[in-house]
């Protein structure tokens, strides 16, 4: 009798283990995901020739006494391939708008017309296109470090496991196996974010 109990107990001790894995998978993924999201929120706001409304994203502006997003005091929508148009809610926000567009980083100057305010996007010259380029490449290589970063953070997890006695070095080769395929899953979506918005900087 014992004995069963022994061994229940190295059963139940492995198990949890395993159960530590998943959830150090499941949490290391998460990570990874929100990283994802956060170059393709950097990457939308790089300039190209092409009008999109994320561009104007990050732009904040005051709003009855706060500093609220564009998008919580306008509509923000594309005019044409080069142009975005921006309506105030309230017409007293078209200069503090106008003057907020002006101010940002974009390079943009927007153009009052009545209640509206265009903001047509100049052509991208060669140079300013490269340089755009370095800046995207630049963001997504940061992802991917922080990619990176976090799948260490998981296998030294695993290894504490391992050292715990929690779990078995086949555990430990099939959690590193298994983690590879997760970092190479959310590097591969990087890239592919990064080659969609060369291609968008090349048309225009």
């Amino acid at each position: 009798m014992e004995i069963y109990w022994v061994l229940r107990s190295i059963i139940e001790y492995e198990l949890w283990g395993q159960i530590m894995i998943d959830e150090l998978k499941r949490d290391g993924e998460a990570r990874m995901k929100r990283s994802v999201e956060a170059l393709q929120g950097e990457l939308t706001r790089v300039r190209t020739g092409r009008a999109h409304t994320g561009l104007l994203e990050h732009i904040t502006v005051e709003y009855y006494g706060s500093q609220v997003p564009l998008s919580q005091a306008a509509t923000v929508s594309v005019e044409d391939a080069r142009t975005l148009l921006v309506s105030p809610w309230d017409k007293q926000l078209v200069p503090i708008i106008e003057k907020a567009i002006f101010a940002s980083d974009l390079g943009l100057t927007p153009v009052t017309a009545g209640n509206a305010i265009r903001v047509p996007l100049p052509m991208m010259t060669e140079e300013r296109r490269k340089d755009m380029i370095r800046v995207v490449r630049g963001e997504t290589e940061a992802g991917r470090v922080a990619v990176r970063n976090i799948r260490r953070d998981i296998l030294n997890d695993v290894k504490d496991l391992l050292k715990e006695k929690m779990i078995t070095l086949d555990d430990e080769h099939r959690a590193q196996e298994e983690v590879q395929r997760l970092t190479d899953n959310y590097i591969a979506q990087m890239e592919c974010l990064l080659d969609n918005k060369e291609k968008e900087m090349m048309e225009f």
